[in-house]
């Protein structure tokens, strides 16, 4: 396996969406959002992955979204298009729209509510890589998707020059050492789970897909860098700071809080586009106690 020429390690911040009141795109909003994150450290932008509300925006809208971060970013990070279908050939088309982008690579999602046996994702995700040259982070979130992208089906496509990594949001700090064995260092290991990143990144990992970052940029910078280098006290006491945060951003599906945060801080308006709609309210009141506890409500 060759090692890639895309570094994704570090803290990646996987981006809300900014919408008007009126449901639109708030364009305007993103470029502030990305100045925001890069002016705190953050190396490396997801946008329209599962909190950029990706499943409610159109194809036309997901590359608009995906060109403004990258002309916004100007190479600065990588910049990693959410792509991806349950539809193996809706899943080329939104690599090929990934790679017309300018977008440093893609994430591509496992293919959801169809259930696919570990030989159906494994020729997926190959079809993809056979029909568009252009590199991919693999992601499996079982807890969404329906099904899992266990280590031996992950080791395999591997082996596809196009795979430059794989985001895991299952939780199992297990597979970090299972994949890093048999995939070697070449293989970039991210975190999908906030609260257990900077156990997977001490065992191994290369970094987190973060959604607290949306909120708490230069802390998760900090936690994850820690523990890249080795320093784990460090890494631990940032950890304690941020832990009552990762859970009051899953107090209802993602991305209705962190989208709740960022409106109580001020820096985009709380839209959401149906099923998703505001917390409530007793939600509410524990990610605003959160908030002003950690010192993060403004």
């Amino acid at each position: 396996m060759a090692s890639s020429p895309v570094s994704l390690r570090g803290t990646l911040t996987a981006l809300v969406t900014p919408m008007n009141r009126d449901g639109s795109l708030d364009l305007g909003a993103l470029d502030a959002l990305v100045d925001e994150q890069l002016a705190h450290g953050i190396q490396g932008l997801v946008p329209c992955g599962t909190t950029g509300e990706s499943v409610t925006l159109s194809a036309e809208e997901r590359t608009t979204v995906i060109r403004r971060v990258v002309e916004r970013v100007r190479r600065r990070v990588p910049v990693v298009a959410g792509a991806g279908s349950n539809s193996t050939a809706l899943a080329i088309e939104a690599q090929r729209r990934a790679a017309d982008t300018g977008a440093t690579c893609a994430l591509v999602v496992t293919p959801y509510y169809n259930k696919p046996t570990p030989e159906g994702l494994y020729r997926h995700y190959a079809a993809i890589a056979e029909a568009v040259d252009f590199p991919f982070v693999l992601y499996n979130v079982p807890g969404r998707t329906g099904c899992d992208l266990k280590p031996p089906t992950i080791t395999r496509l591997a082996a596809l020059p196009q795979v430059i990594g794989v985001k895991e949001a299952t939780g199992d700090l297990d597979r970090v050492g299972a994949l890093r064995a048999a995939c070697g260092p070449e293989l970039q290991l991210l975190s999908g789970d906030d609260g257990t990143a900077c156990a997977f990144t001490l065992l191994g990992g290369d970094g987190v897909i973060s959604v607290a970052s949306n909120v708490a940029a230069a802390p998760m910078v900090e936690m994850i860098d820690a523990a890249r280098a080795g320093r784990v006290d460090e890494a631990r006491r940032v950890h304690d700071q941020l832990r009552p945060l990762f859970a009051a951003l899953f107090l209802e599906s993602n991305p209705i809080p962190v989208k709740a945060a960022m409106a109580i801080q001020g820096r985009i308006q709380e839209t959401y586009r149906l099923p998703l709609c505001p917390m409530a309210a007793e939600s509410r009141a524990r990610l605003v106690e959160v908030l002003e506890a950690g010192g993060w409500a403004t």
